[in-house]
């Protein structure tokens, strides 16, 4: 009894002290969606805007190659004026209307220094100094030491203005707006070599522009004969993913230029990047010796501005790639359906045929009839269940079919490639070779390559120079098929090349619509070059 009762007593003042002990109903979750802007702008490391140094990187570089496939379209000869521009603090607040502020409180700051610290530095680089002088006395290098390391403060951004000019086929009038204020919506999405894949560079510079500077983009372009120039000046809308229009205008044309002019405000670093964006504009100088380019970086410090100019070498363009259609065997259940609903084809027969490569009427005729009774040449395409789609996916995975040629192809040729080093790394001897069309998975690829020795500007040892889609790949190189062909599986001394001491240039180019792996490949390539 004394026990019940004592556990009834208990569980009324329990219920007496703290109705709060009582578990809550948790809230409904609601269910929420986010636009394509809204994801990159929280994922921009996969389009490269990594941090602000390689984000000025990755501006530069998107903008070039816009550029170049914008003259390459219409066959004109690409002529690329980039600039960068250092923008002060004080220039920056005034461009966004904010008014310069000395510090009140100096201790709010990351690099407030106390007095002790201070007189710590001092000594430190004092003796620093001291030893300089003595290692100088006595005819040693010595490494100069930067007072001012480790005293910027962490929310002191740097800024600089992006402009790039092109001769291109310009833009639509109407069309600017999308094309630069909604993601995902451009003109990269047919199966063919391109330079970039989804066109997000320049609208990852927005969205960059707009996280980092809240400054708007501005576009000036004009087509072909076109008797005015399109002005537009916008930002996006993250959350719904579409342009935000300050003004969009038609001004005189009365030079009849052509071409596009994209200006962007940008957080950045110039002083960490600097090496990998000159090495950008050299490498792609080394494979399109066909375009002009003239590349500035200005600053209010005239010591550490820049200017290079990379000349035309050559008239002769690689041809356009073109659009082509998929190979059965690179093709998978949810792009046979996406084919099937955008089709134009009645027929099952007529849709084998014209929506696949090396697919003619007697073989689409001989798959249909392995395919079952269930099929015949002509069912109306649309009415196709999703059990039929999976058999067709599965007789495309198993069926035998001729390769696809690499026509579709646009590589930069033998002769570009062979032009494009001499004019810019003037070596004593090069030698260049361009393989015939292969296959992986379905999709077409061709290998270019390279080797030099000697150079202007050219380090000791080796100096690897990769391209896919003709465009230079500067990071992650090392762990790459290249790299480790070129260290480690040539044997550099049978060909009288001193691995270590001599300049040697190693250029390797892929074009293909899906870039294929090529461990095996490369090897065979250099060593096939290094024989002649």
């Amino acid at each position: 009894m004394e026990i019940g009762g004592s556990s009834e007593s208990q569980t009324q003042n329990e219920t007496k002290k703290g109705k709060s002990k009582i578990p809550r109903k948790p809230k409904e979750s609601l269910l929420k969606q986010k636009s394509p802007a809204e994801f990159f702008a929280e994922n921009k490391n996969i389009a490269g805007f990594d941090n602000p140094g390689k984000s000025l990187y990755t501006t530069v570089r998107e903008l070039v190659e816009n550029s170049l496939d914008s003259a390459e379209s219409i066959s004109e000869l690409p002529v690329v004026e980039i600039t960068i521009e250092e923008i002060g603090k004080s220039k920056f607040n005034s461009m966004i209307g904010l008014v310069d502020r000395e510090r009140v409180d100096a201790q709010l700051y990351d690099d407030y220094e106390t007095a002790k610290a201070r007189e710590k530095r001092l000594a430190k680089e004092a003796r620093a100094q001291e030893m300089q002088a003595k290692n100088a006395a006595l005819g040693k290098k010595v490494k100069e030491q930067s007072s001012t390391k480790g005293m910027k403060g962490r929310g002191e951004a740097s800024f600089y203005r992006v402009t790039c000019k092109d001769n291109g086929k310009g833009m639509p009038h109407d069309d600017i707006p999308n094309m630069f204020g909604r993601v995902l919506s451009g003109t990269k999405y047919g199966l063919k070599q391109t330079r970039g894949k989804f066109g997000l560079g320049a609208k990852m510079a927005l969205i960059w522009s707009k996280m980092s500077t809240g400054l708007p983009i501005e576009i000036s372009s004009s087509m072909k004969a076109q008797s005015y120039i399109s002005f537009c000046r916008l930002d996006i809308d993250i959350h719904r993913n579409i342009p935000h229009i300050h003004l969009h205008e038609k001004r005189n044309n009365d030079d009849w230029w052509h071409g596009a002019e994209i200006q962007v405000v940008i957080e950045g670093n110039w002083t960490t990047y600097r090496s990998k964006i000159l090495h950008y504009m050299r490498q792609m100088a080394v494979i399109t010796p066909y375009a002009q380019f003239l590349f500035r970086f200005i600053s209010d410090a005239p010591d550490k501005n820049v200017t290079i100019q990379f000349a035309r070498r050559t008239d002769v363009m690689p041809p356009v790639p073109l659009e082509t259609k998929h190979h059965p065997s690179s093709v998978d259940l949810l792009l046979i359906k996406r084919l099937i609903a955008e089709t134009s084809k009645q027929n099952l027969l007529q849709f084998l045929q014209h929506e696949f490569v090396n697919i003619g009427k007697s073989l689409a005729e001989r798959l249909i009839g392995e395919l079952g009774p269930e099929f015949s040449p002509k069912m109306v395409v649309k009415s196709l269940s999703d059990q039929q789609i999976v058999r067709i996916n599965q007789l495309f995975r198993q069926a035998k079919f001729d390769d696809p040629t690499g026509d579709c192809l646009s590589p930069a040729g033998e002769y570009n490639l062979h032009l494009g080093i001499i004019k810019e790394l003037h070596p004593d001897m090069v030698a260049t070779y361009s393989g015939s069309a292969q296959v992986f998975e379905g999709h077409p690829f061709i290998v270019e390559a390279g080797v030099s020795v000697g150079g202007k500007d050219v380090k000791q040892g080796l100096n690897i120079f990769r391209f896919a889609n003709r465009i230079p790949l500067l990071f992650e190189q090392g762990a790459d098929v290249v790299t480790r062909t070129a260290l480690k599986r040539i044997n550099w001394g049978s060909y009288k090349i001193n691995q270590t001491q001599d300049r040697i240039g190693v250029f390797v180019s892929v074009v293909s619509t899906k870039n294929p792996p090529l461990k095996g490949l490369a090897r065979s390539i250099l060593e096939m070059i290094l024989q002649r």
